[in-house]
């Protein structure tokens, strides 16, 4: 067995469907449980907290490494939704994933989803941070696009988002484990 912590935001908590502080909710609403249907050998911790920054995950990653032989960490959103400069928030990721790699443990990073409900400036933000994130010398999992509505830039398509427009809806957390996760 594959010890995969996952540690992040409300898109790693499952939310709205999953609470990771008292593991209960709708499992389907993660995209670990849907990960863990294509590769059993895998066992993941989800470390995902609803609202958190990148800073904020930084924080934890000595948490999150205790044990595992991979990390994921996706973030970032929070950090556009309350205005913070994007560079701050893909230096925070960055050193995240630094930090995991100096205990040897293998990284990955997620990129950042379509927002529903974002302005045009916050719509900018998430492609200069998935830009960033992008540039990071991992393997990056594309969540962005594999949620991303062709007809309507920036925004994930209806039937893959929850009716907030922030989370991805069940099938939307379903084709997040089966299509955009991915271990070297």
């Amino acid at each position: 067995m594959i010890h995969v912590a996952c540690l992040g935001d409300s898109i790693t908590e499952g939310s709205p469907y999953w609470d990771a502080r008292t593991q209960t909710g709708d499992v389907r609403g993660q995209w670990q449980h849907w990960a863990a249907q294509l590769r059993p050998e895998l066992e993941f911790t989800n470390l995902g907290r609803h609202g958190q920054r990148t800073d904020e995950i930084l924080a934890r990653v000595a948490q999150a490494v205790e044990g595992a032989e991979v990390l994921i960490v996706q973030g970032g959103i929070n950090d556009i939704a309350q205005h913070r400069p994007v560079a701050a928030a893909a230096a925070n990721l960055e050193r995240t994933l630094g930090r995991a790699r100096l205990v040897g443990v293998r990284v990955a990073v997620c990129d950042v989803l379509p927002w529903n409900n974002a302005t045009p400036e916050q719509a900018r933000a998430i492609d200069e941070l998935n830009a960033l994130i992008h540039a990071f010398d991992v393997l990056v999992l594309p969540f962005h696009d594999t949620l991303a509505d062709p007809e309507r830039p920036g925004r994930m398509k209806d039937e893959w988002t929850h009716a907030d427009g922030d989370h991805p809806s069940l099938l939307g957390y379903q084709r997040l484990g089966e299509l955009a996760f991915a271990l070297p």
